[in-house]
């Protein structure tokens, strides 16, 4: 090769490469700011939604500001794309220049940047006049570095204007198509994707695991001894498919607006929104679609039904808005949110349930309720050594929760005892002194979840665990039949 050649590769070799601009929402992290301060900006003032149509009004750059001057997001908690992070600290090692160039609010911008340190001052977002996006990065682009004198890394098909103007193109969690009409505009040097199994994901964001608590509903049916009314059962199985939607439309709702909490958790984190895995809006349709198909079933049910379903709604919005922040209080309305669907049950079929059902209800799974909080108050703490976020608990309180998680359940136990000593049970049981063996069968079991509590062997939810929980089935069988010598 002739000494020119080999002078002119070489050359080549040692340029530096151009500045790589680098969105924020959906690329470096897996999720969308607007979202996220839009969701964080209802929980704190509600009543703020009533101002959103105004701002919107004045256009997308003065919404975004003005939700920006009211919120703060952590940027240490949110979802990056590892790889990318990764692969622009490289990039910077080497002495590229990176720059943050996103239609996210400025401030946000500055945040996520400061956190990471990989962009220094080259951050460019939205303000109160200007809603950096499409046309209008791709003009600052241009003026700041020149046409065909940038890289750029996007991830949907606002990004293809910018890509039209750059030298190269950094794909980043984008469909296949994206990617082809991509190539088309500048040279792809590299696609970023992670596979993720949505329908598991949906599922998860579902909570399907969690249907099995809305089993209550049956209960009324099967303590009355009409388990074989098959009536009655649709009804019941109705009610349960009704309750299963709504409250997977609460769940949804909560996982959204609970972001931030979620991401300090050692295990939370993992949740679809919370990780990013799917977004904030198509969790929004997901969790409207689920209460309606909710509420379609109980309307083919008595109209009682839909009242309670109407007041476990309204209870479980107003725990998920606001009564989860209060001590003690968050987990007495767990409990009720539990007892509302044996007594929805009840209004499905027409079976009333009594109020020993009630009260042991209450109690037993107010003591569940405090195992949920004491397992992730511990496992928090051991974590972080601080306070759970969001829940006003501290470490310090973890042994009054247990003094009062024991002994509401042992309660539990006390309330089932009087009722099988009351003249009430004498109508359904024929011998109905083998119903005390129930009695040390519940003490074992509560005994043990608490006992694994302490051990930090139990699941966040006791509920979920008991599902899993081969000895819970054991203890299940043994009451099953226990309850048929009795009858």
């Amino acid at each position: 090769m002739p000494i020119q050649s080999l002078l002119r590769v070489m050359s080549e070799d040692f340029q530096p490469k151009s500045p790589l601009c680098v969105d924020l929402d959906g690329t470096l992290i897996r999720t969308d700011l607007l979202w996220e301060s839009l969701l964080a900006l209802l929980k704190q003032s509600p009543l703020s939604v009533f101002r959103l149509p105004f701002w919107l009004l004045k256009g997308k750059a003065s919404f975004k500001h003005e939700i920006a001057r009211r919120v703060t997001l952590d940027a240490s908690t949110l979802p990056y794309d590892q790889a990318l992070v990764e692969f622009l600290s490289n990039e910077r090692r080497s002495g590229r220049e990176l720059v943050l160039a996103t239609a996210s609010h400025e401030s946000f911008a500055r945040a996520v940047a400061a956190h990471l340190g990989l962009f220094d001052e080259r951050v460019f977002g939205s303000d109160a006049s200007t809603n950096l996006k499409g046309a209008r990065k791709v003009a600052l682009l241009v003026e700041r570095y020149g046409a065909r004198r940038f890289a750029y890394a996007g991830n949907s098909t606002a990004d293809l204007p910018v890509w039209a103007e750059a030298n190269e193109a950094i794909v980043v969690n984008a469909a296949a198509g994206l990617v082809s009409r991509a190539q088309t505009l500048t040279p792809v040097s590299r696609v970023f994707s992670e596979r993720v199994t949505w329908l598991k994901q949906v599922a998860k964001a579902l909570r399907v695991h969690q249907w099995a608590k809305n089993v209550l509903v049956f209960i009324p049916v099967v303590a009355s001894h009409q388990i074989t009314n098959r009536a009655l059962m649709l009804q019941a199985t109705l009610a349960f498919l009704s309750f299963s939607f709504s409250a997977s439309a609460v769940y949804i709702v909560n996982d959204c607006l609970d972001l931030a909490s979620d991401r300090r958790h050692p295990r939370k984190k993992y949740r679809p929104f919370a990780s990013g895995s799917l977004s904030i809006p198509f969790g929004l349709l997901l969790a409207a679609g689920c209460l309606v198909g909710g509420l379609v079933l109980a309307l083919a049910l008595p109209s009682p039904f839909l009242f309670v379903l109407a007041g476990y709604l309204v209870l479980t919005t107003g725990y998920s808005f606001y009564l989860k922040q209060f001590v003690l209080l968050d987990v007495i309305v767990l409990a009720q949110l539990y007892t509302v669907r044996v007594y929805g049950g009840g209004a499905a079929t027409g079976v009333a349930p009594s109020h020993w059902l009630l009260t042991f209800s209450l109690f037993l799974f107010l003591s569940l309720a405090l195992v949920k909080r004491f397992t992730e108050l511990r496992l928090t703490g051991e974590a972080e050594g601080k306070e759970l976020h969001g829940r006003g608990y501290w470490v310090t309180d973890l042994e009054h929760i247990s003094s009062i998680g024991t002994a509401s359940g042992l309660l539990a136990v006390l309330v089932l005892a009087l009722y099988i000593s009351s003249k009430e049970v004498l109508l359904l049981y024929t011998h109905a002194d083998v119903l005390w063996l129930v009695c040390p069968v519940m003490l074992y079991w509560i005994s043990r979840v608490w006992m694994l509590a302490y051990r930090n062997r139990m699941d966040d939810d006791p509920v979920v665990f008991a599902v899993k929980d081969s000895k819970s089935y054991l203890m299940a069988a043994i009451i099953g039949a226990i309850l048929f010598l009795a009858t």
